[in-house]
This record gives structure tokens, sequence and C-alpha cells, in this order.
């Protein structure tokens, strides 16, 4: 029986996939459940598992665009798995001379005179370009530059150094295409404007090193990290502030009273968003718990749609791969984003004296159109506040209680 897999629909809205990757070859022996191939979509990459077990033929190329129920593969159930194969007869004496005897060196051109020698037309159009006749291949007989040679040749760029100057050109995956297209679009059709603060993050160092090691114990390994502190930070403040909270659709505003957060990790295949669901009900094990479950399934390629779908406002950490300022873009149809950066040690003035603490600067990049400066400029300020009095704003005056210690 001859078994028609067909592309399975990833999620709503998508039409078609890509295909990413085979992970068999045309006619092999594939189980039922084995992962055959990896499809991109434009929100994500997937696993295409095997239907039933038997021999595959396959029906798309890798990089195929295939529209969600078409079919990509056939598979032969009726065929039995193949044996293991049996090893190859011994070569003929005479075979195996031949194998270990060396191949013919074919005898190199003998030069002559005309060897890199141009043509008098080879030779005007070689000056006219300001080449050396020596710095030229002829292809002409017994070495001599022509016509054509000359016309084709081109100055050198600099002197040669000996190492590689080569080039690939290879596809961007369907996801970074969308990535790239959504980008764009965010540039081009919302009105983006960033504001900047800067953060002392010494509240937050005393407090984790003073309770990260209990906290990672108590907890089955999940760690105190940064992003509890800042997604809290956030969350109060869009209660504070709700229009960051909220997105245009058309001539209309939609605000929304939960906090999805969505949190930026790098994946194999690129940027990845997935959405920490209503945050502002997490408690601080609650939201690294589930950024740490989101970022795991991110590296090993097992993040889906609607890990990524939704999310109310975003937060990228640049930070982690050495960025001290940037203008984070937003992520449509989103109205909002933090940007997060590293963290070092610089001067700065407390109660009239020089102090030097850990500092962090920190961007919001927001849509104009629907966020004023007033609301944009609080909401920073508001998220700046929380982190430098933790203590107060985000723990309540109780951190055993707050870290469920």
């Amino acid at each position: 029986m001859i078994l028609e897999m067909k592309v399975p629909s990833p999620g709503e809205s998508i039409k078609e996939v890509e295909i990413a990757t085979w992970l068999v070859q045309d006619g092999d022996y594939v189980e039922k459940d084995q992962a055959i191939a990896e499809v991109d979509s434009d929100k994500a990459t997937l696993e295409l598992p095997a239907e039933a077990s038997g021999i595959i033929t396959l029906k798309a190329e890798e990089g195929d665009a295939v529209a969600v129920g078409a079919v990509v593969c056939l598979i032969d159930t009726a065929a039995a798995k193949p044996e293991g194969s049996a090893p190859a007869p011994a070569a003929a004496p005479v075979a195996e001379a031949l194998k270990a005897a060396p191949a013919p060196v074919a005898a190199a051109p003998a030069a002559t005179y005309a060897s890199g020698t141009p043509s008098p037309a080879a030779r005007k159009i070689l000056d006219e370009k300001n080449i050396a006749p020596a710095s030229v291949t002829g292809t002409g007989k017994d070495g001599r530059i022509t016509k054509d040679d000359a016309v084709n040749a081109t100055p050198s760029m600099g002197t040669p150094t000996g190492g590689s100057r080569g080039s690939e050109r290879t596809k961007l995956s369907m996801l970074r295409r969308k990535v790239a297209e959504r980008l764009v679009a965010a540039k081009n059709e919302t009105a983006m404007l960033t504001t900047f603060n800067e953060v002392n993050m010494t509240p937050i160092n005393l407090i984790r090193n003073e309770y990260k090691e209990a906290f990672k114990a108590k907890h089955a390994g999940v760690g105190l990290g940064y992003m509890s502190f800042f997604t809290k930070a956030v969350t109060r403040a869009l209660k504070l502030y709700p229009d960051v909270n909220s997105m245009m659709d058309g001539d209309y505003k939609i605000a929304y009273d939960f906090c999805d957060i969505s949190i930026a990790v790098s994946g194999p295949k690129g940027l990845m968003v997935p959405v920490v669901r209503n945050a502002e009900n997490l408690t601080f094990r609650g939201v690294e718990a589930d950024i740490k479950r989101l970022a795991i399934r991110a590296r090993d390629g097992q993040i889906t749609v609607d890990d990524m779908t939704g999310g109310t406002f975003t937060i990228t950490n640049g930070g982690v791969f050495g960025s001290m300022l940037s203008t984070p873009i937003i992520n449509p149809p989103q109205s909002g984003i933090l940007g997060m950066h590293n963290i070092i040690e610089r001067p700065i003035a407390v109660n009239g004296k020089v102090e030097i603490h850990p500092m962090m600067y920190v961007a919001l990049s927001y849509d104009h159109r629907i966020i004023d400066g007033r609301e944009s400029v609080g909401f920073l300020v508001a998220v700046k506040e929380a982190l430098e009095n933790p203590m107060e704003l985000l723990l309540d005056n109780n951190p055993k209680k707050a870290f469920e210690l």
C-alpha cells in the first residue's frame, strides 16, 4: 500500500510551508513517527514525523514552498525492512593494482615567447584598464592573451594575500524572511520612537546574592535571574500606564487587562519571541520557570506557533551579547518593547558623592500613534523605580514570601 503524506496545518492562517531539511534520503526505510523532515512556516520550524513504516519516496526538494495539504512524500508500507548490506566482494588483483597505481599526470604545456603576451587589440584594452599583462592568464595559442581575455579581465582590488576569497549564497528560511518582513513593516508602518533611562542594579544584585542559592535549591534548579525582576517591574508599569499595553487596529485601540509578555530568545533558527501568559499573576518562581521552559524549547527547535502567538508587550535582552545601548524594534502588532543591556560598573552621583555602581541602560521603543510621550516616559520611569526599589515595590518587603522560600 502506498501512503501519501501531506503537509499538516501548523496553525491557523498558515497556507504554505517550506521544506527546510530532509532528514532522510529518497529510498530510505523509515519507521513510524520517525522525524523525516524539518519544515519552516512563517512562525516556527516544525518536525514532520512519518505516518507509517516503509520505503519513502520524496516528492519535494529542500527549499520548495509547499501548500498545506499537498503531498510531500510517499511511503510504501508493504515494503519489508531491508537487512544489513553484505560486505563488498574482494577486488580482483588486477583491479587492486590499478587502484594503487598513481594516476598519470598530464604534461604541462611548454612555455614559449607567446605565453603571457597580449595581442595588439588585447594590449590596447589592458592599457585602457590599467591592467598589467602579467596579471592575466592567456587562453590563446601557446598562452597568448586574447582580446576576450582582456575584455574579461578585472583590475586588482589590492595585493593578493593568498587568503580565502570565497562566498556563499543561501536562501533565508521562511521564518527568517517573515521576521525580516515584520521588522521592515514595523519601521515603515508605525511612528516608532525610543526613550532611554538607566538603572542602578545594586539593590537587585544584593537581593540575588542573598537568596539565589536558596531559591535554586528550593525550586528544583530554577535560577533567580534578572528576567523575573524585569518582568514583574514591567507588569507593574503596564498597570500604571495601560496605553503601553494596547494595540492599534485600524481606527480602533485595543486595550488589554492582562499582560502576556513576549520574551525574545535566541534559537538555532534565529530570534524567537515566545510568550509568558498572564505574567502579572505569576510569582518570581513562575516567571523564571516559564522562561526557562520556553528557552529550552527554542534551543531544541521545539517551539510551536502557539508558544509565540499573541503577546501584548515584549522584553528583549541584548545585554547577554554585550550590547551597551540599542533601539529595539517594536514587535507588531504590539505597541511597545523594552530593551535591556549589559551591566557595567560606572561612577554616578549618590547623595552628592561619587560612587561606583553596576549600571544598566534601558530603552523603550513605542508606537507614538497610540502612546504619548507622557505615558512612554512615565512607564520607563516606573520600571526604573521598581528595579531600584525592588524590596518595597516588587517584594512587598518580604522576599522569603515573594520567592516562596
